[in-house]
């Protein structure tokens, strides 16, 4: 039987398969979220980084910092089967949905409050316009 090899995706098809820059690949290389194999120059990203960069774009999307992100990604090897990472990442998932839910009843506070504001203002512009047609 002969070892199939691992496909890989150079840096370009990485960018074009998840959106995102070289920047951006180099950057979580830079921090130590993504792992490719370098030849030169040249970076091959494994079945492993598109995973782990498919865990990181996601907890990105959902407000998690870079070092929570790490943090569940380098629990993934505890020797659990994974109890461990699910765990801290429903606490920190839990944590991160009741803040996005405190930010959502902030905004919507602030959102009519100001439609508050603009009916008032509407109100006042209206006066202004019947006092200048009367004056005419």
């Amino acid at each position: 039987m002969t070892d199939v090899p691992e496909v890989t995706l150079n840096i370009r098809e990485m960018c074009d398969a998840y959106q995102v820059t070289p920047r951006t690949l180099r950057f979580y290389e830079a921090k130590e979220l993504l792992f490719p194999i370098r030849e030169g120059q040249k970076r091959l990203f494994t079945k492993r980084d598109r995973a782990r960069l498919k865990l990181i774009l996601r907890g990105k999307r959902f407000g998690f910092s870079l070092e929570e992100i790490r943090q569940l990604l380098d629990l993934y090897h505890t020797g659990d089967q994974n109890h461990t990472q699910l765990s801290r990442t429903y606490e920190i998932a839990h944590e991160r949905l009741s803040d996005m839910e405190r930010q959502r009843d902030e905004l919507n506070e602030a959102i009519d409050e100001l439609k508050e504001q603009l009916k008032w203002g509407e109100k006042v512009i209206a006066s202004f316009s019947q006092g200048q047609e009367a004056a005419e």
